[in-house]
């Protein structure tokens, strides 16, 4: 009887045995499980937004693009403030200077400090600084003799 008794505790000690290691495993397998579509998720997330932040690159770049090709063609484009043959292309921190009146010989009497803007676009800081200064007529003529 003691016999019997000692098998059927093995028995049942076996089978726990064997269902805690399936237990086990269940739990190893769902956490790699999880593992693995968590990455899988974090990865389309980063793909996702690379693929954004291209776009958005390339809708800018296209958009500096035009600015700088409509700042190239803005003097002859229709109600620019001054003739074509009137002004110099500068580039920064303004586009252009304007001379009134000097490509057809008359006297210049005031001289144009012109910025191109498109869109939406605001004056930058160093911008604003120019118009202010100009604005309150600090603008000095200055002759550098290089000998």
């Amino acid at each position: 009887m003691e016999k019997f008794l000692l098998s059927l505790a093995g028995g049942k000690l076996a089978a726990w045995a064997l269902l805690s290691l399936f237990f086990i495993a269940f739990l190893l397998l769902a956490c790699s499980l999880s593992f693995f579509l968590g990455g899988l998720n974090q990865r389309k997330k980063v793909s996702y937004s690379i693929k954004k932040e291209r776009a958005d690159a390339v809708k800018k770049s296209r958009a500096v693009i035009g600015g700088q090709v409509t700042e190239q063609l803005a003097p002859f484009l229709p109600g620019f403030p001054c003739n074509p043959g009137d002004v110099r292309f500068v580039g920064k921190p303004v586009d252009f200077v304007g001379f009134p009146g000097a490509s057809e010989g008359k006297p210049i009497e005031e001289l144009l400090i012109i910025e191109v803007k498109t869109g939406k676009s605001q004056l930058s800081q160093r911008e604003r600084e120019i118009k202010n200064a100009v604005d309150k007529g600090r603008v000095r003529y200055v002759v550098y003799r290089a000998d």
